[in-house]
Order: C-alpha cells, then sequence, then structure tokens
C-alpha cells in the first residue's frame, strides 16, 4: 500500500454554528487512498460489538467499535470501558495527516463500524472527563455517505446536518462539546459500510 498520496489542495468549510467550532474537509484524503484505506480497515481492525443498557435492557451496540492508541488509558461512555490497541501503521499515517490540519498531537481513536443503514449512533456529546474541556474531536469517514445531524443543548430551534463523505474530516472544537450534540441517525436506504475514525486526546 502506498502511504504517499494526500490530498493538499483541499479546502476546509467552516460550518456556521453559534457556540460551536466546526471545520469541514469534504475530501481530505482522495478516492484512492480512501477507497484503500477503507478496504484495508474492514479487515485489519479488532472490531468489537458491546452491549449497551438502555431504561433497564441491554442491547447489542448498534454498530462494531475499536479503540487505539499510543498508551494504555482506557475510554469509557455508557457504562462501557475500553481498553486500546496499539496503532496501526494505517492509523498512524491517518493521525498525522489530520494532526496536520488541526495542530493537535492525539493520543487515542475511537473506531466505528456502520455494517448498513440500520446501524446507527444516537445523541450525545464527546464530553467524557478523560477528554478533558473543550477536547478537539477530529472525524475521519470512510466508505458509504452518512447524514450527520447536530442540535444545540440548550436552543431548540438550532440544528445543523451535514453529509460526511468518503475521505472527508470534520474536526470539532472549542464550546462544540459543551454545547451541542450530534449523532448519526438510521436510514431506510439500502446502503453499504462507514468507517469513523475520530481522533481524540485521552488524558
Amino acid at each position: 500500500m502506498n502511504l504517499d498520496l494526500f490530498d493538499s489542495h483541499n479546502h476546509p468549510i467552516r460550518l456556521d454554528m453559534i457556540d460551536a467550532d466546526v471545520v469541514y474537509y469534504p475530501a481530505f484524503f482522495d478516492q484512492k487512498k480512501s477507497d484503500e484505506f477503507s478496504k484495508i480497515l474492514t479487515t485489519s481492525i479488532n472490531w468489537r460489538q458491546d452491549n449497551i443498557t438502555v431504561f433497564g435492557k441491554s442491547h447489542p451496540q448498534p454498530r462494531l467499535t475499536a479503540l487505539y492508541a499510543n498508551n494504555n488509558n482506557s475510554y469509557s461512555y455508557s457504562n462501557i470501558t475500553m481498553t486500546p490497541n496499539p496503532f496501526t501503521k494505517e492509523l498512524v499515517f491517518i493521525k498525522e495527516k489530520v494532526e496536520s490540519a488541526c495542530s493537535v498531537q492525539f493520543t487515542s481513536c475511537l473506531l466505528n463500524l456502520y455494517r448498513d443503514g440500520k446501524d446507527s449512533n444516537g445523541w450525545h456529546a464527546d464530553n467524557e472527563k478523560e477528554l478533558g474541556k473543550n477536547p478537539v474531536i477530529a472525524s475521519i469517514s470512510f466508505g458509504e455517505d452518512r447524514w450527520f445531524h447536530f442540535k444545540h443543548k440548550t436552543n431548540k430551534n438550532l440544528k445543523r446536518k451535514i453529509v460526511l463523505q468518503h475521505g472527508s474530516l470534520l474536526i470539532m472544537k472549542g464550546k462544540t462539546q459543551d454545547c451541542w450534540l450530534h449523532q448519526v441517525p438510521k436510514t431506510k436506504k439500502t446502503i453499504g459500510p462507514r468507517i469513523n475514525i475520530t481522533f481524540r486526546v485521552i488524558q
């Protein structure tokens, strides 16, 4: 796999959102590179499916997940605690390219595999204590395009949605996690899988 291909001509789009700082690169990686990463990560990542408890009932999480890092710091959310795997060479390459856009040195990444339109991620904010105050969250997408929804925590009239494309990068920073929730909703359309990698600093 040639790790030298990178779309350096991609330009960022800043989303017009109050109480947030969100930047979107629609083609952070080019088509060829994105196709290669999508194929490799699907088979090389140590995917798992945890059970989550909602209203006292336990059921399988509607997606597969994995945690990778350059340290041993665990990550907990929704009563699930994950212990990291060591970064693969592909994840290191992606991480370094993302860091060049964010000016942040990330320690960890949480990966999600949405197998089809039935897989989803409900309303939440990436505001766990391990992430610290005003964390920078950098989200890379490979595979099928999926809608990504925002809604303000206190102003119900403030909503935003964007399609996260194959090879795109979404950076959320500032007060975004304090003031907004986000989700990847289910869809009834027949679609293929999508891999999402969210880079973060886990303290």
